[in-house]
């Protein structure tokens, strides 16, 4: 029983895996509309580099979890039947497929036409590889606590949540502005509402929710204050990107980096309490 901080590996590869997927189809959309020049989608390709080092973070944070990092290949024996497997092998193709496009784009190597391709295959392999995570999890009819909507519902909620913040950062980053980028902070504000209701359903379902030997509610005894944590830095995360705007400026760099940062703690959190209901129905489960 406890926060599921002991899952630490797994919780920094699904929620950065998910805010990158997030973010790549915010800046493939930006790419793809067409207004921005030459010099722009220059820069805006450069800071994709962001995107592919948080990439890079949570899959040496996945090997961790296997308890040795010489065993990471063995998670691919079972692409197609393994869920697992499928999760990695999805996660490898996007970052492949994402970063050697980025590579051949960042120096000129890639025409327009396949540039617009790469954009959609990744995008689409974004949302698999989000997929595939919850398919880790989902199919797993033993664990009543994962086997529900609520898992779809976490992981991609994590995708909106910080995906748009993430991408709005590295917009920022390349200099690039406009009115589409204000529907961005909508998108997570809408995302986060939807979120809390999640938690405050899922939290009052744990109670029915039992096997022969195990209380789910009893799992993370601290559920409701790390959900209210999660909430509060969540909501000030809104309030350093959204304030600014309403001021009528964009808020520095500086201050969007700390939203990240506020965001992943908050993501951390939810992600760790996920892990920590953890629980097997035993000779018998009701609900």
């Amino acid at each position: 029983m406890g926060s599921g901080w002991h899952e630490w590996p797994l919780m920094i590869f699904t929620v950065f895996g998910q805010c990158v997927a997030g973010g790549f189809i915010v800046l493939a959309l930006a790419l793809l509309k067409g207004d921005l020049n030459r010099e722009q989608q220059q820069r805006l390709v450069l800071s994709m580099f962001g995107l592919w080092v948080l990439m890079g973070i949570g899959f040496i944070a996945s090997t961790l979890h296997l308890g040795s990092p010489m065993r990471a290949f063995n998670s691919l024996n079972r692409v197609g039947a393994s869920s697992l497997s499928n999760e990695i092998a999805s996660g490898a193709i996007f970052f492949a497929v994402g970063g050697l496009g980025w590579l051949l784009a960042v120096l000129k190597k890639l025409p327009a036409g396949l540039r617009t391709l790469w954009l959609i295959v990744t995008m689409v392999l974004g949302v698999v590889f989000v997929w595939m995570m919850v398919r880790v999890y989902n199919t797993i009819d033993t664990v009543p606590t994962w086997y529900s909507v609520w898992t779809p519902m976490s992981f991609f909620l994590t995708l909106f949540i910080g995906g748009p913040l993430l991408g709005f950062l590295l917009l920022r980053v390349a200099g690039v502005d406009g009115w589409a980028m204000r529907l961005l902070p909508a998108v997570t504000l809408l995302a986060l509402a939807v979120s809390t209701v999640v938690a405050l359903v899922q939290g009052a379902e744990l109670a029915t929710i039992h096997s022969s030997i195990q209380q789910a509610s009893a799992l993370v005894p601290d559920y409701g204050s790390l959900m209210a944590w999660r909430v509060v830095l969540l909501a000030a995360t809104l309030v350093c990107w959204i304030v600014p705007q309403l001021k009528g400026y964009q808020p520095a760099l500086p201050l969007l980096s700390l939203a990240f940062v506020l965001v992943l703690a908050g993501e951390l959190i939810g992600r760790g309490v996920f892990y920590g209901l953890h629980m097997t129905v035993g000779m018998a489960v009701a609900s």
